[in-house]
């Protein structure tokens, strides 16, 4: 021990330098307020309490003080006071008992105070050498807060909040106790009793505590104190009840007497803070595996139940049935679809959350039941959207089927109509032998006529084929009303043989007496002759205009207009020839009126007479306009639907190329990740808004498609998008944008979790993309072998090994240019751990995995079992009260039921197997 006499210069110190971490701290907790010791209460509690801690360490040396601004004066005991609490050896003190000395020996003490990096505000050797009290209990409080305070931890934080926190946690389960401060909260002397109890219940009896006597209570654990733990005396139980605020001071060094007493404690609790951690983990794990099964099989029974439906293919006989069911597809598309795409995509980023999860607190990887993992899921997506693909081109064809199909119905009615209505009475006619008692002039007149017959026989051939035709193309389509339409087909057919045979039999007969008859009347031939083909252009005229037409373009309507301009440009010169025919029939009249003949009324040689082909004249006049009015209302319908296709197509080029150069910045994003891994979510959310915020034109889009749909409009030309593409192109935007953003996500878990520091993740991420040429987001296991020899590990040994940092190509050409090699075997066993599921890539989530285990520190079982030890006092078991005393409630219940009896020979009743516990919360394996 150093003789403590000596002298020296004066000095006066100031704030210096920072030293390791006290010089922050104290530049916070420096509350010395001189003016606060002008309270004569708090000025004895702290010269108390002071005097007694300096006395706790100075009897160490066989000496005390008495009086603290008094016997600090000459230094010697103060130097000595350091020596003691730091366990060092100060310069030797002068010699001699001058004021000068005295003073030199307080700047000694007080330059080894400020070179424990503790700043002095305005405490100079005069004033201590002086007895000044006031600054005398401001060093001793400065010296209290370095050696007695600073050093305190609790759960990251430190001095005076960490003594706190200490203080709250210890004295958390017991009643009337709240300790919030370090004066109010310990004038009822329970917290004091609190703290004893908790760590030697022996010595106190605390539930016989009252807190309306806080002098006993306080007596009571300074006693204890005092006699059990060597705790000094430091405070005065009438002077704190009697003071409206203790001095904190005082109570903050009178408690870190405790905390020091105490802390071989902080190992148990430090142990049970490590279990509570790894059981917290455990149990958000299973709450995670839960909500992915649960998610999962609704995500199933969903697709399971929607694919059958769209698989039934059963076609309706009408169009009113299949519209109805392409408003129910309508309503499945709108409604019931979206919500289960964004169940899909919540359903992927829980998974791989949850995986990260695992890997990062080094838990086996989670693996769904039976059918309920992410490919499954894909895979029955995939199915849903071909069976979906697949409903909505059969519902569109089935469509058109029937159009053509009510088309073709009514083309055949009309058209079977016109020829019954035209072979009605032929038949009979055909069976007359008027030609048995006719003259020969009749005779001749009959041939004439039934040559006429013959000629409009032959030109309602085509007809009767068209007929046929129609009906066999109903037949292949499969109309509902093939069986009326085949009777009915039949029925003509039939007819139209017997009207053959019946003008067959009837020419025979008429010119076996053809020889007999010779009177002929050449301009009732000649009548009968131009008839008979104008009578046949009109009745085809008229079923021309009629006929029903179905077009779905501009270009097929104005095709259709122009053949009907082209028709109306013929009616002049028919008219002509309608006039023409009109003045041989009246020649014929004026020559039998000349020459006195008396005609029987009707033509012999026809049955078309003026009357027939005005009145059909007439009705070609009143055909034409309606025609016209028909085209122009398709015209407008056609010109409708080309504004539609014009207007979807307008969107849709702007919409299709917008979705497609999103997904290629999402991809450059992903890959260049500028910033910091915040910067970069942050950016990547702003981005999904941006997103989120275009869906208006995507809507825009789906009502545009739903006016096409119902103009049952079936093709555009004008773009190469369809509602189709565009709705898989947003649901691709948005799924990749929020994978996107889950994969920063994750790799914040993995940064914030093992510690990683901003350069060394940006350093991850640039090996990565060097070695990742295609931009693919994934490495093969040759380029992942060269990423890593790029980073600097040695895999050719059991433990990888960092080797230096150099730029990535110079590094890379040293190892080739040097033979350098990985070994076969411990590259695979790398390859293992990045990819589990052998699919020949490695991630980048899992790159970064791989080197976050490489290179921080993470709870193991190992340490765990060490835990569980501690808390059991070195017993290869533990009991169900010593986790109920250590553990929280809820995770001390966790541990006993999943704990398995201990077999061990030195098992008690009741001894749990915490060593199998803390392996199986591990898995297998520990890497």
């Amino acid at each position: 021990m150093v003789d403590y006499h000596a002298a020296g210069q004066p000095a006066s110190y100031q704030y210096g330098g920072n030293g390791p971490g006290i010089g922050d701290y104290m530049a916070q907790e420096d509350d010395w307020d001189r003016d606060l010791l002008l309270d004569p209460a708090w000025e004895k509690q702290q010269r108390k309490t002071f005097t007694a801690w300096c006395n706790s360490h100075l009897r160490k040396a066989g000496t005390q003080i008495e009086n603290i601004d008094e016997d600090f004066r000459d230094g010697l005991k103060l130097m000595l006071l350091l020596e003691v609490i730091s366990g060092e050896r100060l310069p030797k003190p002068e010699r001699g008992k001058m004021r000068v000395h005295k003073i030199n020996n307080v700047n000694k003490a007080l330059d080894f105070i400020a070179s424990k990096g503790v700043k002095l505000v305005s405490i100079g050797a005069e004033e201590i050498v002086d007895g000044n009290a006031k600054m005398t209990l401001g060093m001793i409080w400065t010296i209290i807060l370095r050696f007695a305070i600073q050093d305190i931890s609790v759960e990251e934080t430190s001095a005076k909040e960490g003594l706190l926190l200490w203080c709250q946690r210890k004295t958390a389960p017991y009643k009337n106790v709240n300790v919030q401060n370090f004066h109010i909260s310990w004038k009822d002397g329970l917290a004091f009793n609190a703290l004893i109890h908790r760590h030697r219940p022996e010595l106190i009896e605390y539930d016989k505590l009252r807190k309306d006597d806080p002098v006993t209570n306080l007596n009571n654990a300074f006693e204890v104190a005092e006699k059990y733990l060597d705790i000094p005396k430091m405070l005065d139980a009438e002077d704190i009840v009697g003071t409206l605020r203790p001095d904190e001071k005082a109570i903050m060094t009178y408690v870190s007497c405790f905390y020091h007493a105490f802390s071989g404690a902080q190992k148990a609790e430090t142990a049970a803070n490590r279990i509570c951690k790894v059981l917290a983990v455990n149990q958000e794990n299973e709450h995670l595996m839960e909500d992915y099964e649960k998610l999962a099989s609704d995500l199933l029974e969903w697709i399971q139940r929607t694919i059958p439906w769209l698989e039934n293919r059963v076609p309706q006989k009408t169009m009113q049935g299949m519209q109805q069911k392409l408003e129910d597809f309508r309503d499945y598309r709108r409604v019931h679809k979206p919500p289960k795409v964004q169940e899909k995509c919540q359903l992927e980023i829980n998974f791989n959350t949850l995986q990260t999860k695992l890997r990062l607190s080094n838990r086996p990887a989670f693996m769904p039941s039976e059918g309920k993992m992410v490919s499954d899921i894909n895979n029955g997506w995939q199915h849903l959207e071909q069976a979906e693909k697949g409903f909505e081109e059969w519902l569109l064809n089935e469509m058109r089927r029937l159009e053509r199909l009510e088309h073709l119905g009514q083309k055949f009615r009309q058209k079977a109509s016109i020829h019954e209505s035209w072979t009605e009475g032929k038949e009979a006619m055909l069976k007359q032998k008027d030609y048995e008692t006719a003259t020969l002039s009749d005779i001749k007149a009959l041939i004439r006529k039934h040559e006429a017959f013959e000629s409009d026989l032959a030109a309602h051939q085509d007809r009767v084929e068209q007929i046929a035709a129609i009906a066999q193309e109903l037949n292949e389509l499969d109309y509902y009303d093939s069986p009326s339409v085949n009777a009915r087909c039949q029925k003509i057919c039939d007819q139209w043989d017997t009207l053959g045979s019946l003008t067959h039999t009837r020419r025979e007969a008429l010119e076996k007496t053809e020889k007999q008859l010779e009177t002929i009347d050449q301009l009732h031939l000649e009548y009968a002759k131009r008839a008979a083909p104008f009578n046949n252009w009109m009745e085809s005229a008229m079923e021309d205009l009629q006929d029903m037409f179905i077009v779905h373009t501009i270009e097929e309507i104005e095709g259709l207009i122009a053949a009907h301009d082209q028709f109306k440009s013929t009616l002049p010169d028919a008219d002509k020839e309608r006039e023409a025919i009109l003045g041989i029939q009246s020649e014929a009249q004026k020559i039998a009126d000349y020459n006195n003949i008396k005609l029987s009324g009707n033509n012999p040689y026809t049955s078309v007479t003026p009357q027939i082909i005005n009145s059909k004249w007439e009705r070609v006049q009143q055909l034409v306009p309606k025609r016209d009015h028909a085209l122009q209302d398709e015209q407008s319908k056609q010109q409708s639907n080309e504004h539609l296709r014009r207007q979807f197509a307008s969107q849709a080029n702007i919409v299709g190329p917008w979705i497609q150069t999103k997904m290629e910045e999402i991809g450059r994003i992903s890959i260049e990740m500028n910033g910091t891994l915040e910067d970069q979510l942050n950016h990547l959310k702003q981005y999904e808004q941006s997103i989120v915020d275009y869906k208006p034109n995507i809507d825009v889009l789906e009502q545009q498609h739903q006016l096409i749909q119902e103009a049952l409009i079936f093709d555009n030309k004008h773009t190469n998008y369809t509602m189709e593409h565009i709705r898989v192109g947003w649901e691709q935007l948005l799924t990749t944008i929020a994978r996107t953003i889950n994969e920063v996500e994750n790799q914040i878990l993995t940064r914030d979790a093992k510690g990683i520091s901003q350069e060394q993740m940006q350093e991850f991420r640039a090996s990565f993309n060097h070695f990742d040429k295609d931009h693919g987001g994934s490495l093969g296991p040759e380029e992942f072998k060269a990423c890593l020899i790029s980073l600097g590990y040695d895999v050719e040994n059991d433990r990888q090994k960092r080797t230096g940092s150099m730029d990535t190509d110079d590094y890379r050409a040293l190892l080739i240019s040097t033979g350098y090699s990985l070994g076969d075997a411990e590259f695979n066993r790398i390859m293992s751990v990045v990819d589990p599921n052998n699919s020949g890539v490695v991630t980048f989530q899992a790159f970064i995995d791989f080197m976050s285990r490489e290179t921080t520190d993470t709870d193991t079982a190992d340490q765990v079992i060490a835990s569980f030890k501690v808390l059991a006092g070195d017993k290869n078991y533990i009991t169900a009260e010593e986790l109920r005393r250590e553990l929280p409630p809820d995770q001390a219940e966790y541990c006993i039921a999943r704990m398995a009896p201990y077999q061990g020979p030195d098992a008690i009743p009741g001894a749990l197997d915490y060593k199998s516990f803390s392996t199986a919360l591990y898995g297998e394996s520990d890497l």
